[in-house]
């Protein structure tokens, strides 16, 4: 967590990337974090190459292990999920991980078209 909400705070862009580990029941256990360009290289939104993505589920399949969500950042506006996300939830059915650079951190999947919060834990 430190480093995203480190590479949040310091970037003009939105930054992005995926959470890997496993899933037990409905709880998510990230191992580790793979940082991703942002193609927009906006500091509004965020797009991922899909060779990228590919890449980056393949190399968690090989390890026995899953792509558990998506992290971005928000600058200079709460950690919420914006239209356009919610778009990318709709497609993307995983754990959301927002954070903004002033080193607030929320999650949310979305469950029957509803935005739903989930706890995070940071050991």
């Amino acid at each position: 967590m430190k480093e995203i909400l480190t590479k949040a705070r310091e970037s003009k862009v939105e930054v992005c990337g995926f959470l890997i580990g496993t899933m037990k029941g409905e709880d998510a256990f990230v191992d580790y974090v793979v940082f991703a360009e942002n193609r927009l290289n906006s500091p509004v939104g965020f797009e991922i190459d899909p060779l990228e993505t590919l890449r980056v589920l393949e190399k968690a399949e090989e390890e026995g292990k899953e792509v558990i969500g998506i992290f971005h950042s928000h600058l200079n506006c709460s950690p919420y999920p914006s239209h356009r996300d919610l778009k990318g939830m709709d497609l993307w059915r995983n754990v959301w991980l927002i954070v903004n650079n002033t080193g607030e951190y929320r999650a949310f999947v979305l469950e029957n078209g509803q935005i739903k919060e989930i706890n995070v834990g940071v050991t």
